[in-house]
Protein backbone atom coordinates (compact mmCIF):
# COMPACT_ATOMS: atom_id res chain seq x y z
CA UNK A 1 0.00 0.00 0.00
CA UNK A 2 1.22 3.32 -1.06
CA UNK A 3 1.19 6.13 1.64
CA UNK A 4 2.05 9.87 2.33
CA UNK A 5 3.31 9.74 5.30
CA UNK A 6 7.01 10.72 4.88
CA UNK A 7 5.64 14.05 3.05
CA UNK A 8 3.36 14.69 5.92
CA UNK A 9 5.61 14.32 8.35
CA UNK A 10 8.16 16.37 6.66
CA UNK A 11 5.65 18.94 6.22
CA UNK A 12 5.12 19.07 10.03
CA UNK A 13 8.69 19.67 10.68
CA UNK A 14 8.80 16.14 11.98
CA UNK A 15 12.05 13.40 12.70
CA UNK A 16 11.07 9.58 12.38
CA UNK A 17 11.76 9.54 16.05
CA UNK A 18 9.48 12.30 16.59
CA UNK A 19 6.55 10.92 14.88
CA UNK A 20 7.07 7.15 16.27
CA UNK A 21 7.40 8.87 19.88
CA UNK A 22 3.96 10.28 19.60
CA UNK A 23 2.20 6.97 18.58
CA UNK A 24 4.14 4.80 20.87
CA UNK A 25 5.45 2.45 18.14
CA UNK A 26 9.23 2.36 17.21
CA UNK A 27 11.46 4.42 14.46
CA UNK A 28 11.76 1.42 12.56
CA UNK A 29 8.11 1.06 12.04
CA UNK A 30 7.77 5.10 10.94
CA UNK A 31 10.55 4.01 8.24
CA UNK A 32 8.92 0.52 7.33
CA UNK A 33 5.92 2.38 6.73
CA UNK A 34 7.34 5.13 4.68
CA UNK A 35 9.25 2.73 2.23
CA UNK A 36 6.16 0.49 2.06
CA UNK A 37 7.88 -2.48 3.71
CA UNK A 38 4.98 -2.71 6.37
CA UNK A 39 1.46 -2.13 5.85
CA UNK A 40 -0.11 0.09 9.22
CA UNK A 41 -2.69 -1.88 11.67
CA UNK A 42 -6.17 -0.45 11.25
CA UNK A 43 -5.55 0.91 14.75
CA UNK A 44 -2.36 2.36 13.96
CA UNK A 45 -3.72 4.25 10.48
CA UNK A 46 -6.31 5.63 12.81
CA UNK A 47 -3.32 6.82 15.30
CA UNK A 48 -1.56 8.46 12.53
CA UNK A 49 -4.23 10.15 10.69
CA UNK A 50 -5.54 11.67 14.01
CA UNK A 51 -2.39 12.82 14.74
CA UNK A 52 -2.20 14.79 11.47
CA UNK A 53 -6.29 15.43 11.78
CA UNK A 54 -6.32 14.06 8.36
CA UNK A 55 -8.51 11.18 6.72
CA UNK A 56 -6.70 7.21 6.65
CA UNK A 57 -7.50 7.87 2.77
CA UNK A 58 -5.63 11.23 2.77
CA UNK A 59 -2.46 9.13 3.90
CA UNK A 60 -2.82 5.74 2.73
CA UNK A 61 -3.52 5.13 -0.85
CA UNK A 62 -5.31 1.49 -1.54
CA UNK A 63 -4.38 0.16 -4.96
CA UNK A 64 -6.83 -2.85 -4.82
CA UNK A 65 -7.55 -5.14 -7.74
CA UNK A 66 -9.35 -2.43 -9.29
CA UNK A 67 -12.76 -3.18 -8.12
Amino acid sequence: MKNRLEEIRKKHGLKQEDLAAALEVSRQTIGSLENGRYNPSIILAFKIARYFNMSIEEIFIYEGDGK
